[in-house]
């Protein structure tokens, strides 16, 4: 916690106050890291022209994230709070929005769920060291798990 206070540039009794054990830090942190999971497929879903561009958006969303959320499926801990546990569920309910509208519209392939997209985002956007190289490597194999989410010939 020491460190942690220190690098946040406030008091070791300043963050106690706020977060009475490491614990409580780290829900609070999984929390938010859930919120900005969810603000991003709400974004992707409203502003991308189809179906694969929203999942586009959302999992480029992660990956440009990576080293600021803190989730289970980064090595986070694991949820135990309620409202977390909705927020997540929100986030997978849009995903599902997302896939359904391509199912409908024939630009996905039926039987993808938003688990699919969310595990698959999660392992693109590990938290690492800044390098452009993997960045690039993260989207181009998106691109080609994308190309393999459309319905075959």
């Amino acid at each position: 916690m020491g460190t942690i206070a220190a690098e946040a540039g406030v008091g070791v009794g300043t963050l106690y106050r706020h977060f009475p054990t490491r614990a409580d830090l780290l829900s609070h942190l999984t929390h938010h890291s859930f919120e900005q999971v969810l603000a991003n497929a709400r974004s992707a879903e409203r502003d991308a022209a189809t179906p694969a561009d929203s999942l586009r958006l959302f999992i480029e969303a992660a990956i440009s994230q990576r080293n600021e959320l803190i989730l289970p499926l980064h090595g986070g801990p694991p949820i135990t709070s309620t409202a977390t546990v909705a927020v997540r569920h929100e986030v997978h309910q849009v995903v599902q929005r997302i896939i359904d509208r391509g199912i409908a519209d024939a630009t996905l392939r039926p039987g993808i769920n938003s688990h699919d997209i969310v595990i698959f985002g999660a392992m693109l956007a590990q938290p690492r060291l800044a390098d452009p190289a993997w960045d690039a490597t993260c989207r181009r194999l998106l691109t080609t798990y994308l190309r393999g989410l459309r319905p075959g010939p």
